[in-house]
């Protein structure tokens, strides 16, 4: 235990010891002499009643100093140091969302699901892009969860109707649904986990340790030339630790190898993700909860000093000593 302002103890001493000084070197009552007085001081009764009255000033004395040194120490303001180590449970998850005009009601409902979800989120980072012909980053990865919450409103309204700025950006290049450079534009909204951090000069262990995800949704209709393609943004993923969920409401080729479906399972599950096919959105709640009990992860956080004020047990000892105090002053009265 500490105390933050231990020079109260000294100082309320001081005070108590000039108190007395002044008490002991006051004037005297004066008296006057009672003839025969020895006659009432020698009864029994006497005596034994001046033994009780002594025996609770002595008392009295002793719980006024004890509630003294108890209130002294409680302004004192005692504390106590510890060191945790908390347990952290964070990811981050970037929406990657195909935004081709098959894919809307998917989107929209992938978004509903994750707006809700942004409001329960403790220590997640939420980012999203949307993708066509070309990417656009709606919002960075973030732990301002109203913020990520009306982005998430305004993307599902907007992708309900099928209108509007939203899209804006998305058909800069050639062809449609260039799944690679979409994937490719998420992956890197992540932060380098090989940066370091150059006022410490440590690598950054925060992100390091977080786990992190891309929602990829796209009905994989491939027109165009990509800059990347799906197995160079597979392989991006894996080394930057990044695990790929891909939701594909598109999937036709019924798994037959070497069809655009088997391409996109294979990408994901080299990264270490998994691969849905989606019947309608209404499947999209349930896929996400599977991708989430997937993706919880704990790690110790760095060992941080918590302190804390103690005061209960010298404001418990002065509440105590209190009302010992009040019940002799009541016994005391004449």
């Amino acid at each position: 235990m500490e105390l933050s302002y231990w020079w109260i103890l000294p100082l309320a001493a001081a005070a108590v010891t000039v108190t007395a000084c002044l008490y002991r070197r006051r004037r005297p009552q004066s008296t006057r002499p009672i003839a025969h007085s020895g006659r009432l001081t020698e009864l029994p009764e006497y005596q034994q009643a001046l033994r009780r009255h002594r025996t609770r000033l002595a008392l009295a004395v002793v719980l006024g100093a004890v509630f003294l040194a108890a209130t002294a120490t409680a302004a004192a303001r005692p504390i106590q140091r510890t060191t945790e180590q908390p347990e952290v449970r964070n990811r981050d998850i970037v929406l990657c969302l195909d935004v081709s005009g098959s894919m809307t009601s998917t989107d929209a409902a992938i978004a509903a699901v994750f707006e809700d979800l942004a409001k329960e989120f403790d220590g997640e980072r939420i980012g999203m892009v949307i993708f066509d012909s070309s990417s656009v980053q709606l919002f960075p990865l973030t732990d301002d969860y109203q913020y990520a919450a009306e982005q998430l409103t305004q993307a599902k309204e907007a992708l309900d109707s099928g209108s509007g700025s939203f899209f804006d950006g998305t058909w800069n290049g050639e062809g449609s649904s260039l799944i690679g450079d979409g994937l490719a534009s998420c992956i890197q909204s992540f932060p380098d986990t090989d940066a370091v951090d150059a006022k410490r000069g440590n690598n950054k262990r925060g992100d390091n340790q977080r786990s992190r995800s891309v929602v990829l949704a796209t009905d994989n209709f491939l027109y165009g030339e990509p800059i990347f393609t799906l197995d160079e943004a597979a392989a991006l993923a894996a080394g930057k630790n990044v695990k790929v969920y891909a939701l594909n409401p598109g999937d036709m080729d019924y798994g037959e190898p070497g069809q655009p479906g088997a391409q996109l399972r294979a990408a994901a599950e080299r990264t270490g993700g998994s691969y849905f096919t989606l019947d309608s959105p209404t499947a999209v709640p349930g896929i996400v909860q599977k991708v989430q009990e997937t993706e919880a992860t704990s790690y110790l956080a760095a060992p941080q000093a918590v302190v804390a004020d103690t005061p209960a047990w010298p404001l418990g000892i002065a509440l105590l000593a209190g009302s010992g105090m009040l019940l002799l002053g009541w016994r005391l009265e004449p």
